[in-house]
């Protein structure tokens, strides 16, 4: 009996800092996806043009709408690797690939943000495009801290 009882605890400890860790990662990833203060930045410090924010506000609603299915891919990951470390007593090949399957919903997440903010980069001019290289490295750089 103990050793199913510690067998047990060891799954459920398993299943909570894995939830835990994948909690983190997707609030974390969350808030790379466009910080307020980029989307301030953008909108109301760089002196846009008519044009400059129209093109904006369509790069943004299409990133919106890729963003989405990408979220839900990630939260559906997420199921998959709470369910395979419910169901496993240990590191087992469901295990492996519920989290290879985490990591490359979160990739593609990841690469479709970085293309969404060079996207929105390309229609700065240069002196625009300067203070959001710079807003853009201080988010990241604060997020790293």
């Amino acid at each position: 009996m103990n050793g199913w009882k510690s067998t047990f605890t060891t799954a459920v400890l398993a299943a909570v800092v894995g939830a835990g860790a994948t909690w983190g990662a997707m609030t974390w990833s969350a808030r790379q996806v466009e910080p307020a203060d980029l989307h301030d930045l953008v909108h109301e410090r760089l002196d846009l043009t008519p044009e400059q924010d129209r093109r904006l506000d369509q790069i943004e609603a299409d990133f919106a709408a890729r963003r989405g299915p990408l979220e839900a891919e990630v939260r559906a990951a997420n199921r998959e690797l709470s369910a395979a470390i419910a169901q496993s007593r240990g590191d087992t090949p469901e295990v492996q690939a519920a989290v290879e399957h985490f990591h490359g919903a979160m990739g593609e997440l990841q690469m479709a943000t970085i293309r969404h903010v060079f996207e929105m980069r390309a229609v700065l001019t240069p002196d625009q495009a300067e203070e959001f290289d710079r807003a853009v490295v201080e988010t990241l750089r604060a997020d790293a801290d």
